[in-house]
């Protein structure tokens, strides 16, 4: 090692710090304090290259018996595949201990980014396949919609008509009411979430999936209950325009529905103004549906009180029923602190 070439002056090294005896080898701190009280670094730096000089390191090849009792003898501190124990401490049998977990992370943390149905992939996959087959399907029914619209409107003073639907027109309809039930579930879940609590004991695709299931089970439950209050008071006839009435005006309401529901999840609509638009569209079915009603069955029935009765107890009572029911399930499903 060079010498330093700072020194001002030379320093005089004490016999004793660079000869010391043999049982005893002067430490650098001895050395620093055997020179004057006024050495200057640059003096105590060439005190200690003059005491100790670089030598080679001689490892011992003597087995390490340093080893934990129960293990085998220690390997060399070169070996590339060191035993277990090396790595491991005294917490490394604890179940609660895992160094593979990542306990922390460089710089700050970012706000996370809050979850929102026009994100998530499932339901935008959802939205984009039942769009591809509604087009297809009116494709292939748009001269179905406009003869039903006609029928829907003409009133035949010779009882009730209808024409024959081929089967696909009629999956077409169902389709077109499943669509719906899929955009009130969307709609209901969004209501629960501002309205009810924004915290669930299920997911929610689980939650969408209940709602789903409960209006699913009201269009079943609301057809027995026509097929069986129809077969008492009409005729199978009546019976059959009533409810093909009923499956028009579900598959009107459930591509009214698309839209608000879409506006709300994509534009962010305000959960209020898309109640107010869906509000809007019941009640025009529900007025649709008692001119229909009324055309149908004023033959049947010669009073206008027992229409309406009839109406009230088979489409105004049963939605009411089912909105209950629904705002019971989310508070059931709710997290309650």
């Amino acid at each position: 090692m060079l010498q330093d070439s700072v020194i001002s002056e030379p320093v005089a090294v004490p016999e004793e710090a660079v000869q010391p005896a043999a049982a005893h080898e002067p430490t650098p701190y001895e050395v620093i304090n055997a020179l004057p009280a006024d050495a200057t670094p640059a003096q105590q730096d060439s005190a200690i290259q003059a005491v100790f000089h670089p030598r080679t390191v001689n490892y011992s090849d003597r087995p390490d018996t340093l080893h934990l009792p129960g293990h085998d003898i220690g390997r060399s501190v070169f070996s590339a595949d060191l035993p277990t124990y090396y790595r491991e401490s005294f917490f490394s049998a604890d179940t609660l201990f895992h160094p593979e977990l990542k306990g922390g992370r460089y710089g700050m943390a970012g706000d996370p980014v809050p979850y929102t149905l026009r994100g998530d992939n499932v339901v935008s996959l959802i939205f984009i396949v039942s769009f591809i087959l509604g087009l297809v399907a009116f494709r292939m029914s748009s001269g179905f919609i406009y003869r039903q619209a006609k029928d829907f409107f003409y009133v035949s003073h010779s009882g009730p008509t209808f024409a024959s639907e081929t089967s696909s027109e009629v999956r077409f309809q169902f389709f077109l009411v499943v669509v719906g039930a899929f955009m009130l579930s969307i709609f209901l879940y969004l209501y629960a979430l501002s309205s009810v609590g924004a915290t669930f004991v299920v997911s929610q695709y689980q939650l969408m999936a209940v709602y789903l299931a409960v209006l699913f089970g009201y269009i079943v439950l609301k057809y027995v209950g026509c097929t069986v209050v129809d077969s008492v008071f009409f005729g199978r006839r009546s019976h059959l325009a009533w409810v093909k009435s009923q499956l028009f005006v579900l598959a009107v309401c459930g591509v009214l529905v698309a839209p608000v529901v879409l506006l709300q999840v994509f534009f962010d609509l305000a959960v209020q103004k898309a109640a107010i638009g869906l509000l809007a569209i019941f009640v025009l079915s529900k007025i649709l549906l008692f001119y229909k009603c009324f055309a149908i069955f004023s033959g049947r029935i010669g009073a206008f009180l027992q229409i309406f009765l009839y109406f009230c107890a088979l489409e105004i009572v049963p939605p009411v029923t089912l909105w209950g029911c629904l705002l019971w399930i989310s508070n059931c499903l709710k997290v309650n602190y």
